[in-house]
C-alpha cells in the first residue's frame, strides 16, 4: 500500500467516524496496520501488531554478523501476520523448519493504544536451547498476559550456528543472536510509546534458553539502560548445555566439514565460504572438536554453538567475562529480579532417555563421566572426572542401577545437573546487587503435556509453566470458564505481571501471602501451586551436595 493509500485510509476513518487510529501506527520505520482481537477467554480485547522488522535482514554478507538497524519501508505494512521464523531444527520433534534468514521480527500486543498512563512493558525471549523456537503466537499467545494491563513484546532472534558462530574476528566474535535481542530492546525504547507502553518500565523475561539470555542481559554492558526488571524461568547463564568449549576451533571444524581446503584458509576466507553454504547444512551440526563429544552430545547437556566470552577485537562485546565473575564483582545491570524453575524439569526428556534412536540412558550407564557437569568435564583429567562421577552416582542412585527401572532417580539427577543447581548458584549471588524473588512452579493441569509418563513420576516438566502463562494457539487447548483449570491458568500470568507492574509478585492480599524477598540467610521462596505457599531453603540436601562437588575440584559454587 503506497503513501496515497495510507492517506486515503485515514480519510475513510475520519469520514466514517471509525476508530482507525488504534489500528494504524507510524513507527520509526513507517506505517503499520494492526488488528483488534478477542482473547481466547472471550472477555477482553487487545490490539495486535505482528511481524515488525527490528533489524536489517541478516543475509548474504551480513550472515553471522552483529545485527544492523532496520530500514524504512514505503506505504503501510500489514502487521496482521507473523514474519518468518528463523531457520531451525525443532529438537523436541526432530523437524526441520526452513523459515527464512530474514527473520528478525517482533510482535506487539497491547490492551490500550492510548492509556491515561503509559503501561508497563513485558519483553519475552523464547527458549529452545538457543537452537529452535520463535516469538509467534503458535506457542506464545498474549491472551493471559495482556489483560493484566501490560504491553507484551515477543521476538525472533537468530539461532544455532547462524546466531552463535564465533570466528574470533571483529565481524564474527559470537553472540549475534544475543545482540539481536539487544537491538529489539532498543526498538522498544524508541517505539513502544506508540502502543501505549512505558519505555521506562520494561521487564525482560524468558524461559530455558530465553531465561539464560535474560541472565546474560543482566550482566551485559550492551544491555545497560534497556530494562529495569527481569524474570528468569528455568534458565540462567552457564547451565550445562551452554558451557562454551573451543568455539573458534569449532567454527573451523564446521568449515572443513564442507571443504577440506578450508583447513589452510584464513578467517576472512572461511567467513566468505560459510556465508555461501546452504542454511540447512549449517543447522544442528555436530562440529566435534574432541572424540568424547560424540558421547556427550545429549540434548540439555551439550550445545556446539552457544554464548561465548568475546575476545576484544575492537567490536562492541556482549559478554566480556565469565558470568559468575561478573556477579561476584557486582558488574551487573541494576534490576529487580524474579527467578525459579519447575518442580521436575527433566521429565520432558524421558522420551529421549528411553526411545530409539536416542536411548540416552544407556550412555549414562556405560560411560560414568556422562554424570559429570560439562563445566567440570571439560576442565579436568579423566581420573578427577571418574571420581566425581562416582560421588554423583552414589548420591543419586545409591546401590541402584542406572536403568529404566530407576527412572525417578535418573530424572531427579538430570533435573539438578542440567539446570536446578545452577539456578541456586546464580540466585545466591544476586542479593549482593539487587532485590530478588524465588519460586518453584508446581501447577499441573491438562495442559501439562510433557510431564505425562509411564513411570509414575510426579512433577512439572521443563517448558510446562509456559502453557499456564501464554495461550499456545497451535495446541488448541480448551479452557472452560468457572472451572478449576481456568482459575489455575490465571495464577502465573497474574504473578509475573504483578512483578512487572509493581516489582513485587504479591503486592496485595489477593494470593493470601506476602512473598518474601530471597536472601542468603532465610533462602525464602514460594511454591506456585493451586495455592501459593512460602518455604525456606529449597533443595537443601542437593545444594549441599553440589557445593561439596565444587569444593572437591576447587571451583567456586
Amino acid at each position: 500500500m503506497g503513501t496515497i493509500s495510507a492517506i486515503c485510509f485515514l480519510a475513510i476513518c475520519v469520514l466514517q467516524s471509525v476508530s482507525c487510529d488504534e489500528l494504524l501506527v507510524k513507527v520509526a520505520q513507517g506505517w503499520l496496520s494492526g488488528e483488534e482481537l478477542v482473547t481466547v477467554t472471550g472477555d477482553s480485547i487487545y490490539f495486535s501488531f505482528k511481524g515488525i522488522p527490528y533489524a536489517k535482514p541478516p543475509v548474504g554478507e551480513l550472515r553471522f554478523k552483529a545485527p544492523q538497524a532496520p530500514e524504512p519501508w514505503e506505504g503501510v505494512r500489514n502487521a496482521s501476520t507473523h514474519g518468518a521464523v528463523c531457520p531451525q531444527v525443532d529438537l523436541l520433534n526432530n523437524i526441520y523448519i526452513p523459515g527464512d534468514e530474514d527473520c528478525l521480527f517482533l510482535n506487539v500486543y497491547t490492551p490500550n493504544m492510548k492509556p491515561k498512563k503509559p503501561l508497563p512493558v513485558m519483553f519475552f525471549i523464547h527458549g529452545g536451547v538457543l537452537k529452535f523456537g520463535s516469538g509467534n503466537d503458535d506457542l506464545y499467545g498474549p491472551d493471559f498476559i495482556v489483560p493484566n494491563g501490560v504491553v507484551l513484546v515477543t521476538i525472533n532472534y537468530r539461532l544455532d550456528t547462524l546466531g552463535f558462530l564465533n570466528l574470533g574476528t571483529k565481524d564474527v566474535s559470537g553472540n549475534a543472536g544475543l545482540k539481536d535481542q539487544v537491538l529489539a530492546l532498543k526498538w522498544v525504547q524508541k517505539n513502544i510509546h506508540l502502543f501505549g507502553g512505558d519505555a521506562k518500565s520494561v521487564t525482560i523475561f524468558g524461559e530455558s534458553g530465553g531465561g539464560t539470555s535474560v541472565g546474560h542481559h543482566l550482566l551485559s554492558p550492551m544491555s545497560k539502560g534497556l530494562f529495569n526488571r527481569a524474570i528468569l524461568q528455568s534458565g540462567v547463564p552457564d547451565i550445562d548445555c551452554f558451557v562454551e568449549h573451543k568455539s573458534i576451533e569449532r567454527a573451523h571444524v564446521l568449515a572443513e566439514s564442507f571443504d577440506e581446503t578450508m583447513r589452510t584458509k584464513n578467517k576472512d576466507d572461511i567467513l566468505a565460504f560459510l556465508q555461501t553454504v546452504p542454511v540447512r547444512s549449517l543447522l544442528n551440526t555436530t562440529s566435534y572438536v574432541a572424540a568424547a563429544e560424540e558421547i556427550t552430545q545429549v540434548l540439555f547437556k551439550f550445545t556446539p554453538f552457544t554464548p561465548v566470552i568475546e575476545g576484544d577485537y575492537g567490536q562492541e562485546r556482549f559478554i566480556t567475562k565469565d558470568p559468575y565473575e561478573s556477579l561476584d564483582l557486582g558488574e551487573v545491570n541494576t534490576a529487580d529480579v524474579m527467578m525459579g524453575y519447575n518442580s521436575n524439569e527433566a521429565l520432558i526428556m524421558i522420551p529421549f532417555y528411553v526411545s530409539k534412536p536416542f536411548r540416552y540412558i544407556n550412555r549414562y550407564k556405560t560411560y560414568p563421566e556422562m554424570l559429570v557437569p560439562s563445566k567440570i568435564l571439560i576442565k579436568y583429567p579423566i581420573d578427577v572426572n571418574l571420581a566425581v562421577a562416582k560421588s554423583i552416582r552414589e548420591f543419586y542412585f545409591g546401590d541402584k542401577d542406572i536403568s529404566e527401572e530407576n527412572m525417578a532417580e535418573f530424572v531427579t539427577f538430570n533435573s539438578f545437573v542440567s539446570l536446578v543447581y545452577d539456578v541456586h548458584r546464580f540466585i545466591r549471588r544476586w542479593p549482593k546487587v539487587g532485590k530478588v524473588f524465588f519460586y518453584q512452579f508446581s501447577i499441573r493441569t491438562s495442559r501439562s503435556m510433557y510431564s505425562e509418563n509411564n513411570y509414575g513420576i510426579d512433577g512439572v516438566a521443563h517448558f510446562e509453566e509456559l502453557f499456564h502463562e501464554f495461550d499456545p494457539k497451535m495446541l488448541n487447548f480448551t479452557l472452560t470458564k468457572d472451572s478449576e483449570e481456568y482459575r489455575l491458568v490465571q495464577i502465573f500470568p497474574k504473578i509475573v505481571t504483578n512483578f512487572a507492574k509493581f516489582g513485587n509478585p504479591t503486592p496485595d492480599s489477593s494470593f493470601g501471602i506476602q512473598w518474601p524477598q530471597f536472601d542468603t540467610k532465610s533462602l525464602a521462596y514460594v511454591n506456585i501451586d493451586a495455592n501459593l505457599t512460602v518455604g525456606y531453603n529449597p533443595d537443601e540436601e542437593h545444594v549441599r551436595f553440589w557445593k561439596k562437588i565444587y569444593d572437591t575440584v576447587g571451583l567456586k559454587f
